[in-house]
């Protein structure tokens, strides 16, 4: 499956400027719109999505009802939401919101990790 790192960033031109343009990360894509600004960038096996702090407060509101991530959310693709959810609760996890069907479409479950990472779990439409 695919694994997305999803950072936040203060500065979301000079993260552009580092990430895509210094370091050569291919641009996939640019979700940008009124609510904040991300991009997706190819980092091989993985994606790197680049958030500005709009964009970060509507998906956490999408996902857990309230804004929960730091600077870091993992986010991983799973063929089975409940099944892998109920696997990570029993592992230790915490629940931040129930699973969601976003706007974006797919569906998507939020958690906390035992040593406190954001974590989405989420598969594709």
């Amino acid at each position: 499956m695919e694994l997305r790192v999803a950072l936040t960033i203060p500065d979301f031109d000079t993260a552009v400027a580092f990430y895509r343009d210094a370091l050569g990360l291919a641009q996939l894509a640019d979700w940008s719109g009124e609510d904040g600004r991300v991009i997706l960038l190819d980092a091989g096996r993985a994606t790197l999505e680049l958030f500005d702090e709009r964009q970060a407060e509507s998906v956490d509101r999408i996902e857990a009802g309230r804004r929960v991530s730091g600077h870091v959310r993992l986010a991983v693709e799973v063929d089975d939401i409940d099944g892998t959810a109920r696997r990570l609760l029993a592992a230790g996890a915490s629940a931040e919101a129930p699973p969601v069907v976003p706007p974006w479409g797919g569906r998507n479950a939020r958690l906390r990790t035992p040593d406190g990472m954001q974590l989405t779990l989420f598969s594709e439409p």
